[in-house]
């Protein structure tokens, strides 16, 4: 992701307003499946799971550790609610719980590749 590996403050930056468009996308497709109905739905899929929540939530514990590693808040609260929301209760399912990795060991991974990242950069100075 750009935001956190751009290689100047100016491409995180960008790379960060890249993130904004994708949530801002995100938010209205989860706005739109409840459009007509009155409610809103628990999931992109309505009331149970479809493949567009699976393939968004099989990402949510990288979205977690990118925000402990780089500092970058994904699905804010108050930016996008209801994909914060959404993100929380696909978290809570319990078939879930049980494949997708703790968000402590992709943060070790962050860290990893982060200081390999900085090491690279710091060779490629030299």
């Amino acid at each position: 992701m750009q935001a956190s590996r751009g290689k100047t403050e100016e491409d995180r930056a960008e790379g960060r307003k890249q993130w904004l468009v994708v949530v801002e996308t995100l938010e209205g497709a989860l706005r739109d499946c409840a459009a007509g109905k009155g409610m809103m739905m628990p999931f992109f899929g309505g009331d149970s799971v479809g493949y567009v929540d699976v393939v968004l939530g099989s990402l949510l514990g990288w979205v977690s550790a990118n925000q402990e590693v780089w500092g970058i808040e994904c699905f804010h609260p108050r930016r996008a609610p209801l994909l914060a929301a959404w993100a929380d209760r696909f978290a809570a399912l319990q078939t879930v719980q049980t494949v997708v990795p703790q968000v402590s060991r992709l943060v070790e991974l962050g860290m990893m590749l982060r200081a390999r990242q900085s090491a690279g950069a710091a060779a490629a100075s030299n």
